[in-house]
């Protein structure tokens, strides 16, 4: 796999200063049951890397300092680890808000089919992969058959009163094919729930439409095909200065599985840590009563990705509608 991290490496992307912590985003290990092309962590069936106990006792310790209100878990496949389930008992009983990042045919995996009604039982909001509403396109992306189990976990969440209107909260993800911008996600909802309901009669809260990332397996990929100068051009020649006042990482820090601490996930997956901009990296028992406020973001030409057309954040567009 091509690493694009000296690519990327010159940038006059502008500066970025911290707020408060609201939501520490928690990348529990690399396994997953999938391996997407437009995937920026890399991970698989085969990946073993994988959070220990005491990384996640840290987790919970520096989310009650922070007074951090979200803990968003991620992987791979978060589920998969055998401590997911403690960990969101615990940070629920904390009075966190969990967000589960779920690929949905997870659900099926041997040892998960009680996984949904566990994450229903103690109201864990889904944010779960779906980057297209035809079953062509899904599969291509992520494997033969995934569109079809996809849609019956969807309609399995809806029984639990996921989707439902003051029930519990379903979020989808749009993700491009390749290297172009998503389109309007507010468009894009709206197509969406129409087409989910007349052919699946499946429901969701809202959708997100993200960027795909010019990092690790996407990124290698663009440099395969020769097309990665060109998305990074559009990315840059689509940036909108007002989307910097929402960018994700001015509120949230990632975790990975060693408990490392970056200014989001994309900078993990390039090594980019927090504060320091590169080696060494900081660890989150460095961080123990520690103020980030004001502290300075690493930046690359990646983050481009964030501010392009409508803006990109784990929580969708930064702005109503989408255009350069």
């Amino acid at each position: 796999m091509h690493n694009v991290i000296e690519l990327i490496r010159k940038t006059d992307f502008p500066a970025i200063q911290r707020k408060a912590v609201s939501t520490i985003q928690v990348n529990l290990g690399y396994r997953c049951n999938q391996s997407c092309v437009h995937c920026h962590v890399g991970a698989g069936p085969n990946r073993v890397e994988s959070m220990d106990s005491a990384t996640m006792d840290l987790v919970l310790r520096f989310a009650a300092q922070q007074r951090a209100a979200i803990l968003d878990l991620t992987g791979g496949a978060p589920e998969l680890h055998p401590l997911f389930r403690d960990l969101v008992l615990r940070a629920r009983a904390q009075g966190l808000h969990v967000i589960d990042r779920c690929n949905l045919t997870v659900l099926f995996e041997p040892g998960q089919q009680d996984t949904a009604q566990f994450l229903a039982d103690n109201g864990v909001e889904i944010t779960a992969s779906l980057p297209c509403y035809e079953e062509d396109n899904v599969d291509r992306q992520r494997g033969r058959g995934v569109f079809d189990m996809s849609i019956e976990a969807l309609r399995l969440l809806n029984t639990l009163g996921y989707g439902e209107p003051g029930g519990l909260v379903l979020n989808l993800v749009f993700n491009p094919q390749g290297p172009v911008l998503p389109p309007s996600q507010q468009a894009l909802e709206q197509d969406y729930r129409r087409e989910l309901a007349q052919r699946h009669g499946v429901r969701f809260t809202r959708l997100y439409a993200l960027a795909n990332m010019p990092i690790q397996r996407f990124g290698s990929t663009l440099v395969s095909k020769g097309s990665f100068h060109s998305y990074m051009q559009l990315l840059r020649s689509a940036h909108r200065v007002e989307n910097l006042d929402s960018v994700m990482c001015k509120e949230l820090i990632s975790v990975d599985w060693q408990g490392n601490v970056y200014d989001c996930d994309f900078n993990q997956m390039l090594g980019l840590s927090l504060m320091h901009d590169s080696s060494p990296s900081v660890h989150l028992r460095d961080l123990l009563n520690a103020d980030l406020r004001g502290a300075s973001v690493s930046v690359r030409d990646h983050c481009y990705g964030c501010t392009a057309g409508q803006g990109s954040s784990c929580g969708g567009a930064l702005v109503a509608s989408g255009g350069a």
